[in-house]
């Protein structure tokens, strides 16, 4: 799943979303993938992805809150998230304040 940073205008459908990931994002919008935007208020969010023979384009729209979005980084216009992640956003978690443990690498154990 790629979360696009930069808020989006949510006049755009499938046609306009689908072609902003080929040319802006530069990435296959007919892949596995799903593509998760956010308009400038933070109060709602779509979700563009491919099934089999067609593109599904979901909606959500708070009535009092803001999602959590993380902070652009130059150069940097998606970030990934995993299926747990993304119900965390929708459930209204700020990810990018709350880090979980970092995970470790050993190559042996002492």
């Amino acid at each position: 799943m790629y979360l696009c940073r930069e808020p989006v205008d949510f006049r755009k459908s499938i046609g306009g979303l689908s072609a902003l990931v080929e040319q802006e994002l530069q990435m296959n919008p007919l892949g596995d993938a799903l593509f998760v935007f956010v308009n400038r208020h933070r109060n709602k969010i779509k979700a563009l992805y491919w099934h089999r023979n067609g593109f599904c384009l979901w909606y959500k729209r708070l009535e009092r809150e803001r999602f959590a979005w993380p902070a652009l980084d130059p150069g940097q216009r998606t970030c990934t998230l995993n299926v747990q992640e993304l119900e965390w956003l929708l459930e209204g978690f700020d990810l990018w304040a709350h880090r979980p443990h970092k995970t470790l690498h050993y190559e042996a154990v002492m």
